[in-house]
């Protein structure tokens, strides 16, 4: 007896409403609120025309690749010195999330070593870093055997030697900077000064805002954040912002998408205070990204002569008049900063792994049991499982496929997310396009699971009797595509509106 296509539409439409319902009533939810502004954030006082005078970045200048030695390993580093007399103010490059190659700070470095300022630059360690673990003290001690390298050189300035950190790096200099008085001074670029979990969010929330995207992708992301047990993720900034005693200069680009700068900068201002630290300085320079640069090509105006004058001129520069120790152009940050909870159990890689197997088992089933279907004898059985078996092999091989294609286009659609977040002209479109294609295969999965048990109650009626292989075929693909359904749901793959 066949299942009539009302009855199974109705069976569909159910089953899609319970799994709507179960986005919206699971844990966690991400709803970060509007951000509220205080008089210092409404209009800043321009910055002071000193800072962006003039530089003459002319000197002559020697090169000199090292080795220093690291924990673990032995890192590679380039030394770029003027060749003019005497003792000069020294800096170390510390780099931002990635791989770090050195050969990304050639421009800057050079520029500050013809301005008089030794320069240091180094590829980021291999081991003890990675995508998943990052250990930022072991940085940090890395940070620091290359201060302690430069402080020995006889061109160079101990008081004067310092910590240069971008994004990422700014979670490790001041770690270095509250173990070691060493440290003569910290230039923090586009730092977070919140968690990274916090930081990613704001910065994912922002920038799909930007690309128009629906709130459905904030969730599906989000959630997937929430899933993942990166423990550098949870890691707190301030005891260590609470450590620094040394000098700071902390420099923000208006239109860097990836930076919460109102909160960023009350959790340095408010650590330094508590830790009784008032030499700081911070700028926000218009026009400048994340890295400092306009749209990714030349540096911001005034942010190379900011960084020279400023290091030049210490200690004199460390403590500027209160009423400029914020100033240069206005940021915008409309919403908070707001923490992701971490997943529930049942939301994490275990689970999702653990369907996966089952499809894989299931898919793999399929093929073994219609082997032992046509080997056995002409029975009764044996005839009606050739006739009523196929139709079901079928289906569950492409219940297979879509729940695959979904788990791919899912990871692409993260993937162009990611990809747009640094040009977003232009693709918004794009993004409704992947949005749309997860949702279908996210509903043409939930059709396949309801119209694959029809079709099983169907032929279990008609006297399919299923032999070992069909039963590890059918409860693999089925159970599989019911985790990867509730998966989705928890994901937010269903929720309405859109």
């Amino acid at each position: 007896m066949q299942v009539g296509r009302g009855t199974l539409g109705v069976a569909a439409g159910l089953v899609l409403a319970v799994l709507a319902a179960v986005g919206y009533a699971l844990p966690p939810s991400f709803d970060p609120p509007p951000l509220k502004l205080d008089g210092t954030f409404r209009a800043l006082p321009a910055q002071p025309a000193a800072e962006l005078a003039p530089v003459a970045a002319e000197a002559a200048i020697s090169t000199e690749d090292v080795a220093i030695p690291a924990r673990y390993e032995t890192l590679q580093a380039t030394i770029r010195a003027p060749k003019t007399p005497g003792r000069h103010p020294a800096l170390v490059f510390v780099q931002g999330s990635g791989n770090g190659a050195r050969d990304e700070f050639t421009p800057q470095a050079e520029w500050l070593a013809r301005a008089g300022i030794v320069t240091l630059v180094y590829d980021k360690r291999t081991v003890g870093y990675s995508f998943r673990n990052r250990d930022f003290e072991l940085l940090a001690d890395d940070a620091l055997r290359m201060v302690e390298h430069l402080r020995k050189r006889p061109d160079v300035d101990p008081a004067r030697t310092g910590l240069w950190g971008v994004s990422e790096g700014t979670w490790v200099t001041p770690i270095a900077a509250s173990r070691s008085s060493d440290v003569g001074f910290l230039v923090m670029v586009s730092a977070p000064n919140v968690s990274p979990m916090r930081q990613v969010a704001w910065a994912l929330n922002e920038q799909l805002q930007r690309l128009h995207a629906p709130i459905g992708v904030r969730d599906l992301l989000t959630r997937a954040m929430g899933a993942v047990g990166f423990d550098f993720l949870r890691h707190d900034p301030m005891p260590a912002l609470r450590g620094i005693s040394q000098p700071v200069l902390s420099l923000y680009g208006t239109m860097d998408p990836s930076i919460p700068f109102v909160e960023s900068t009350r959790a340095l201002t408010t650590a330094l205070a508590e830790g009784g630290n008032d030499e700081y300085t911070i700028r926000f320079l218009k026009s400048a990204d994340h890295a400092m640069r306009v749209r990714g090509g030349p540096y911001a105006p005034g942010y190379l002569e900011t960084l020279a004058n400023w290091i030049v001129k210490l200690p004199g520069s460390a403590t500027p008049p209160e009423a400029v120790r914020i100033a240069g152009a206005t940021p915008v940050q409309r919403y908070q900063a707001s923490d992701v909870p971490a997943a529930p159990w049942y939301a994490g890689d275990t689970v999702i792994g653990l369907a996966l197997c089952l499809a894989a088992v299931g898919y793999v089933a399929g093929p073994v049991a219609e082997i032992v279907v046509r080997l056995r004898g002409r029975s009764t059985a044996a005839e009606a499982n050739a006739r009523l078996w196929p139709p079901i092999r079928r289906r569950l091989r492409r219940m297979a496929w879509t729940g695959l294609g979904l788990l791919v286009s899912v990871a692409g659609f993260i993937t162009l997310l990611v990809l747009f977040s640094v040009n977003q002209a232009g693709a918004w479109p794009a993004v409704l396009a992947g949005w749309l294609v997860v949702r279908v295969l996210a509903v043409l999965m939930l059709l396949q699971e309801v119209t694959a048990v029809a079709a099983l109650m169907s032929a279990l009626r008609e006297g399919w009797q299923p032999g070992r292989w069909q039963h590890v075929a059918v409860a693999g693909v089925l159970g599989g595509t019911g985790l990867l359904l509730a998966l989705a749901a928890y994901y937010g793959l269903y929720a309405f509106p859109w």
